[in-house]
């Protein structure tokens, strides 16, 4: 899971070979020390191929080749200090008369080298000043052209950066060697995060956790046993309510490949064993960096699997009805390049997804992006600009719910190899827009007879759309959940156990925004128990069920076929506007419509009894409109 980083430059216009080249000088000493040089690092002995380049321009102070593939040597051991001064050391000996070709090569290789040292402006000055000594071929080429696209990203980023201020976490986190890929539940109180005590292979990754109370972090621990072994376990994703959880376990015996996906689920506050997601999700190639939507519906993923765009890819699979997870489906040419994408990011709203680059255009490493979720597709990545970028890695992003925070792994290096991680933050600016704002809803559901806790499902639909926008789990524990959805309106909640009666929300009309210590009483199915059966429209004065009935109609047949002893009466009730006897009618009339619904899906007619009760029993005086609106109302009793 933790990739060893290397950096790999490439030099336009510049080709050379071990053997049989032709070069600027003709010391035969000078040119052997650089063939040498070729053959240690065709065997990727760095150390020592350095070493003779050094020794083929100190032989012979004019042999420029050498002095650009010592540089890029110093460059690719992560030595950028030490590749500069050698650079400029060969720039210092071009001879008085023009020299074109040297010039040019030496000048783009020092532009490169700022680049990586995040010297932007030195960068951007060089390539400018420069640009009349490059080759007339590359000039033409689809690398100077990128490299022109990349220039043009850098200077409007820090012409215009974002303001952000990034700051280490405290202790008692970061104490490990290594941690990063940070993941916090939807209340932002508990952090999750990979912890490694060292780097070598017989470290092995482990999950942990934090919580915040009070202002600090608690002192991090294990998240289970059940989930840490003496395999690598990491690199994990949690579903908002924090009762889901897919990480990734790397040569575990019966995987399906070296790095694989892994799920569980807490119950009753316990995490339970493990399993592997299957064929559907994991190959025998490596899965990893898991990013589950708020729901639990839906698992982005990062693969290496050959049938993608390029090296790294990102894939995404739904949870099915049942449970079970769909075929993983590459995520298209319009997030994935040929090179790698990694670490992706869906946030709580389901309608933005974040992800690390290195082949969209960007500050040169990987570079998150950002990307709008359009109906069955993705909108063009967009750059998240700078200093969120820069010439780092940029890596496992995660914005909280409430936007305040991002957090991020920022890795130190030593000799262009991951030497030490720890865990960063940055306020998250206004500036950047998320799409829909987010309501959080959190309280528990018991057991109104007994007061003990119940596992509940609840479930949030857009009602326009008749569609599930999130399913939510009330904890088995203590009865406690945290729900997060988009800010939308007309949307109901469903809470759902069986053996009990269904409890029925309007958001809106029920006041359920950003709602804390809601409780839900659910009341166990029994002879003369009734129900509002929310959520079912009609027009002023008709009985035609409108569209946006739809969602609580099938609750309501779903919940006849889960109990299929269950009869009920279903009443139609009024505001007191009009005469009492076409109240009467009317109240009949809408609740006909209902059962004729239900009839229509195969519900047998012995099974339901209608009643119209007019304006016999309101719920408040109709004085307001809004009093009104309640009073006109379907009830569900059970027979």
């Amino acid at each position: 899971m933790l990739k060893k980083l290397f950096i790999v430059i490439s030099f336009a216009g510049i080709c050379f070979q071990a053997m049989g080249q032709e070069f600027s000088i003709v010391d035969k000493r000078a040119i052997r020390f650089y063939e040498e040089g070729d053959q240690f690092l065709n065997r990727k002995q760095l150390p020592e191929a350095q070493e003779k380049f050094k020794a083929a321009y100190e032989r012979s102070s004019d042999f420029f080749e050498a002095y650009l593939k010592h540089a890029q040597v110093l460059l690719s051991r992560g030595m950028p200090e030490e590749a500069l001064a050698v650079t400029k050391k060969g720039q210092s000996r071009l001879p008085l008369k023009k020299n074109d070709f040297f010039k040019g090569k030496l000048a783009w290789l020092e532009g490169e080298i700022y680049l990586k040292q995040g010297a932007f402006q030195e960068a951007l000055d060089i390539f400018e000043e420069n640009e009349a000594y490059f080759d007339e071929s590359f000039l033409k080429s689809d690398e100077y052209a990128n490299k022109l696209q990349q220039l043009e990203i850098i200077a409007e980023g820090i012409k215009n950066p974002i303001d952000i201020r990034k700051k280490r976490l405290p202790r008692p986190l970061n104490q490990f060697r290594l941690q990063y890929f940070p993941v916090l539940t939807a209340d932002g109180k508990r952090l999750f995060f990979t912890k490694r005590d060292g780097i070598t292979v017989k470290y092995n990754e482990d999950i942990f956790f934090s919580d915040f109370d009070e202002g600090e972090w608690s002192e991090p621990e294990s998240i289970s046993t059940l989930i840490n072994s003496s395999y690598n376990e990491g690199t994990c994703t949690i579903s908002a309510d924090g009762n889901l959880l897919i990480f990734t376990s790397c040569n575990t015996p019966g995987s399906h490949g070296n790095c694989d996906l892994y799920i569980t689920a807490r119950m009753n506050g316990e995490w339970q064993s493990p399993t592997n997601m299957g064929n559907k999700v994991n190959t025998r190639y490596w899965e990893s960096q898991p990013s589950l939507s708020a729901d639990g519906s839906l698992l982005f993923f990062s693969s290496n699997r050959p049938e993608g765009e390029g090296g790294i890819d990102l894939w995404v699979s739904e949870r099915l009805e049942d449970g079970t997870w769909s075929k993983a489906k590459n995520l298209g040419s319009s997030i994935n390049t040929k090179k790698d994408e990694v670490s992706p990011f869906i946030f709580f709203n389901n309608t933005m997804l974040f992800f690390a680059s290195d082949g969209h255009p960007g500050f040169g490493a990987k570079d998150i992006f950002k990307s709008v979720i359009e109906g069955n597709g993705f909108g063009k990545p967009v750059n998240m600009g700078f200093p969120i970028n820069d010439q780092k890695d940029q890596l496992a992003l995660f914005i909280t719910a409430q936007k305040d925070f991002a957090y991020y792994t920022e890795n130190n290096f030593e000799l262009g190899k991951v030497d030490s991680s720890y865990l960063y933050r940055f306020d998250f600016p206004e500036e950047i827009d998320l799409g829909h704002e987010l309501i959080v809803t959190s309280g528990k559901v018991i057991n109104e007879e007994t007061g003990e806790a119940v596992e509940a499902l609840l479930s949030l639909i857009d009602l326009d759309r008749d569609s599930t926008m999130y399913n939510f789990k009330s904890d088995g524990k203590d009865g406690t959940f945290t729900m997060i959805y988009p800010d939308k309106e007309n949307s109901g909640l469903y809470v759902e156990k069986q053996g009990y009666m269904p409890k029925i929300y309007n958001v809106d009309r029920d006041s359920l925004r950003n709602k804390q210590g809601f409780q839900i009483n659910l009341e166990p199915i029994a002879k003369g128990k009734y129900f509002i059966f929310e959520n079912i429209f009609f027009d002023f004065d008709q009985t035609v069920l409108k569209k946006s009935s739809l969602s609580s109609l099938k609750k309501l047949h779903k919940f006849l076929l889960d109990h299929p002893t269950v009869k009920l009466l279903i009443v139609g009730h009024t505001d007191n506007i009009g005469k009492d006897s076409y109240n009467s009618e009317l109240s009949l009339k809408r609740a006909k419509e209902v059962k004729k619904f239900l009839l229509g899906e195969g519900i047998y007619s012995e099974r339901l009894e209608i009643e119209g009760r007019g304006a016999a029993e309101p719920l408040r005086s109709n004085d307001t409109e809004e009093n009104r609106a309640f009073n006109r109302r379907i009830e569900v009793f059970i027979l």
